[in-house]
């Protein structure tokens, strides 16, 4: 597992966990970053911060240290 902050563009990935304090991993989780779900991350604004995803069939902007804290398992070699 690896954060999603680290997961290259394009390339796919499970989300496992979310491990934040609380109130915020609670956020990511009712935005739809449950464990299980796919995700790919679509961009990065210039500075790398916000993270842009897909996941669920839309589109989901967070702050890269939110993403930190989201653990992740790639799929596949991606593009």
């Amino acid at each position: 597992m690896s954060p999603l902050s680290e997961l290259g563009l394009g390339r796919p990935a499970i989300v496992r966990r979310v491990a934040n304090e609380r109130s915020v991993a609670l956020r990511l989780l009712e935005l739809g970053l449950l464990p299980g779900t796919e995700v790919v991350i679509l961009r990065r604004a210039p500075m790398g911060d916000p993270i842009e995803l897909r996941l669920r069939d839309y589109s989901l902007s967070i702050r890269a240290s939110d993403a930190r804290s989201v653990l992740v398992e790639p799929l596949g070699a991606g593009p």
